[in-house]
């Protein structure tokens, strides 16, 4: 075979550096040449005949066909072939000029550079058979076929690595073609090594509380202040009225504001702690309009200005609120000898029956007994008088009453000496101011 006869033919070459085909002793110009070569009219030589192009799959397999004077090699891809330089016009013995390629007398993977042998790049001379999806890594004497970071080789293809099978994540991997990502669960975010979850601090993000935020692993708590209800949503703060919830908050009037409550009286008394209310003295804060002349008396709610001299005829002012009416004159003859001016206040719906007012005797005669009554005021039988001993009785409260009201009762103590025949009387003329509230 022709390529078989031109592969002896080259390797007799190797040894010999030029080969005449034709007999020295022919002189004229020959138009037939040896397997290989075709005669060139125009030059008037044999030339060298490409079997590489000339010849369909000249090489099977991995080899690949390198032209060579006179034939052709099949030789593996990663090998090279130095030519000699073809000599100028005819040789001596006036033939075409035949030059002979000699095999690189360096190892595979090398070529000769003068003395020394140096590899050969056979990524970047396009020397390779790496696939597409591959990428060509030259070394000393050859090359490999490399796949991309993210793949690994199945028989000669690339195919992904699917990192989701290593867990390479902390909570959840999303695999793409040459790599693959870590995502966290709400609440978290991907950490430095991009493989960790750590938790998201959202209250210092913007979370959405109204009021108060806390921080808990892997979300965050909404919380309310004191006062205010966590609405539904999980972030808005509602008011809570706390004046619908109880009547007993406070002694006279709640007042609901946000996030709190507060307690009010009425006019005439005064917040005492958060929620009670007691009365205004305005006769001891002086903020009392009574004129020269009179008395300030205060009262639950408020004041009285009474005359300084409420005695009236035939009595006499003798002494501050006591009024007594001379033996002397013939109309105190029926009337009790003296009267005693008493201010007091109470509050509504007090509970019954109450002690409201002590009666005490001045002066005690011996021999004498006294007793007590409620000589008039009391048109609704409102009061009772209890008596202690001898000296003193108790006004006692019979009935509920509700103010504003005024009483004016004038309980009488009449002293009885029978050793002595002697009989007298005295009067507490008792003004009782009901205020408006319970307190």
């Amino acid at each position: 075979m022709k390529g078989l006869c031109c592969l002896l033919l080259c390797v007799i070459l190797v040894f010999l550096s030029v080969t005449n085909c034709q007999s020295p002793a022919e002189t004229d110009t020959y138009t037939e040449c040896t397997d290989g070569y075709e005669w060139d009219a125009q030059k008037q030589h044999c030339k060298d005949i490409n079997e590489c192009e000339t010849i369909a799959e000249p090489c099977q397999g991995e080899m690949k066909c390198f032209n060579h004077y006179g034939g052709y090699l099949c030789l593996p891809r990663s090998a090279s072939v130095i030519t000699a330089p073809e000599p100028s016009g005819q040789s001596e013995s006036g033939l075409p000029g035949l030059s002979s390629g000699a095999f690189n007398p360096c190892p595979v993977g090398y070529e000769a550079q003068g003395e020394s042998c140096i590899d050969v790049d056979e990524c970047e001379l396009d020397m390779h058979d790496c696939l597409p999806s591959q990428h060509c890594v030259n070394t000393l004497g050859t090359y490999t076929c490399q796949c991309p970071d993210g793949y690994r080789k199945l028989n000669q293809e690339c195919v992904d690595i699917d990192e989701c099978m290593n867990r390479y994540c902390q909570h959840r991997c999303v695999n793409y073609p040459g790599s693959f990502s870590c995502q966290c669960e709400p609440g978290f975010q991907v950490a430095g090594n991009n493989r960790s979850c750590v938790d998201v601090n959202e209250c210092e993000m913007g979370a959405p509380c109204q009021q108060r935020c806390y921080n808990t692993y892997g979300t965050f708590l909404c919380r309310c202040e004191q006062g205010y209800d966590l609405d539904p949503d999980g972030f808005t703060c509602n008011d809570i009225d706390e004046c619908s919830y109880s009547s007993y908050l406070c002694q006279f009037q709640c007042v609901n504001e946000p996030g709190r409550f507060s307690c009010v009286c009425p006019q005439g008394y005064q917040l005492l702690g958060s929620r009670l209310c007691q009365d205004v003295n305005e006769c001891e804060s002086g903020s009392h309009q009574c004129a020269e002349g009179q008395s300030c008396v205060n009262i639950h709610g408020g004041y009285h200005c009474v005359d300084s001299n409420r005695c009236q005829d035939p009595y006499i002012h003798v002494s501050e609120n006591r009024c007594v009416c001379p033996t002397s004159k013939p109309e105190c003859r029926n009337l009790p000898f003296s009267i005693v001016h008493r201010y007091m206040s109470i509050t509504s719906e007090r509970s019954v029956p109450s002690d409201i007012f002590q009666i005490q005797a001045t002066s005690v005669y011996p021999g004498a007994y006294n007793t007590f009554h409620i000589r008039s005021g009391d048109d609704r039988g409102d009061f009772y008088i209890r008596q202690i001993n001898n000296v003193s009785a108790m006004l006692v409260l019979a009935r509920e009453v509700t103010g504003p009201k005024e009483y004016s009762l004038d309980l009488e103590m009449v002293s009885v000496n029978p050793v002595m025949s002697y009989q007298s009387s005295s009067t507490l003329r008792l003004s009782i101011y009901v205020g408006p509230y319970a307190f």
